[in-house]
């Protein structure tokens, strides 16, 4: 089960692969957000069934988007470089 800080990327829509925290849960959907696209005010709500879980959790607290988006940094440009491989 997905916790709250967890690293998670999107399975499909127009966000798909790119890289979430999972700032709230709710039976089976959870809210995401990039501190980009979708900030922490209005976080993305998605099933559980359409988002890849990841082992990575952050300790960090992220109170503005500024810290999200810093945290996802290295996720986000990975995935870039593997785009372009």
């Amino acid at each position: 089960m997905p916790e709250v800080g967890q690293i998670v990327f999107s399975k499909c829509g127009r966000d798909k692969t790119r890289a979430f925290i999972i700032v709230s849960k709710e039976s089976e959907y959870v809210f995401l957000a990039d501190g980009d696209l979708r900030k922490l005010i209005k976080p993305k709500k998605k099933k559980i069934k359409h988002i890849q879980i990841t082992n990575n959790t952050t300790h960090v607290k992220f109170e503005k988007d500024s810290d999200v988006r810093k945290i996802l940094s290295v996720y986000n440009d990975k995935r870039e470089v593997n785009n372009l491989v």
